[in-house]
């Protein structure tokens, strides 16, 4: 009589293997060879060129408001024009400025259209804010130059040997100092952009951006004066004092981002995993 042996139990069926799909981090991802990232490229600068000249174009029709919108923080200052066109170039002058402010948000959205694709889901948390609040501060810096730092700085001017000479300014000289004093103060709100970006990487931490604040203060004030087209004291300390606020603000937001920032997971191990 022969018996049976029983019949091994079922092993248990092996656990699913997680594949990771490859659109997971980047999930915009377009296979392009190069001379199509090249045409995209060429096409995109295209149409922010051809909307920045739209936008100058636009703002040369109403040039003469801006020139005198420009003016009035020059209250009493009798303008002169001393040469055959001045005039003119100074109005393409500024209407080069202003449609490059107004197409701004036009050409960052160009920019983020051809970068985003190539970012992984990580990145793309971080450019989009960090664009969104660099447009903010661009507005921001132009604000202030208008509100605090071309009044400033003129007063200083023109009542340094105001008992001595009559002031009658170019119109051209003037407007390149205003000009230049406000697109330098726009482009140094950019610093807390910059502090955000790099903490986010984890290639700086707050407590080292606070330990250096005295070089921090130096170079500000170096930057004050480098920045600044006038020579006058009070509108280099102004801005040194900007910069300085701005990269103390960009040490808190690192700091809030650490805080923020989730803690890595443990392996069984008990190490942190990576």
């Amino acid at each position: 009589m022969t018996t049976s042996l029983p019949e091994p139990a079922a092993a248990p069926p092996p656990p699913p293997i997680r594949v990771q799909k490859p659109g997971d981090d980047f999930p915009g991802e377009v296979e392009m060879s190069l001379v199509d990232h090249l045409e995209e490229l060429r096409s995109r600068i295209l149409r922010s060129l051809l909307a920045v000249v739209v936008a100058a174009a636009g703002c040369l029709v109403f040039v003469k408001p801006l020139v005198r919108l420009l003016e009035v923080p020059a209250d009493g200052i009798r303008f002169l024009q001393l040469a055959p066109g001045e005039f003119l170039f100074v109005s393409l002058k500024v209407a080069g400025y202003a449609g490059l402010s107004l197409a701004l948000p036009w050409v960052l959205y160009e920019i983020l259209s051809f970068v985003l694709p190539g970012l992984s889901r990580r990145e793309r948390r971080l450019v989009a804010p960090a664009v969104a609040g660099s447009a903010v501060l661009f507005a921001a810096g132009l604000a202030f130059a208008w509100w605090a730092l071309v009044p400033a700085a003129l007063r200083f001017l023109v009542s340094y040997g105001a008992d001595v000479v009559e002031p009658s300014w170019s119109i051209e000289r003037y407007l390149d100092f205003v000009l230049l004093l406000m697109v330098a103060t726009a482009l140094a709100f950019q610093l807390p952009v910059l502090q955000l970006i790099l903490g986010a990487l984890g290639l700086i931490r707050a407590k080292t951006m606070l330990a250096g604040w005295r070089w921090v203060v130096l170079v500000a004030a170096i930057a004050g004066a480098v920045l600044t087209p006038s020579t006058d004291p009070v509108t280099m300390l102004l801005l040194g004092g900007a910069i300085t606020a701005l990269y103390l603000v960009g040490v808190g937001l690192v700091a809030l981002s650490e805080r923020l920032r989730p803690a890595p997971e443990a392996t069984p191990g008990g190490s942190p995993a990576n």
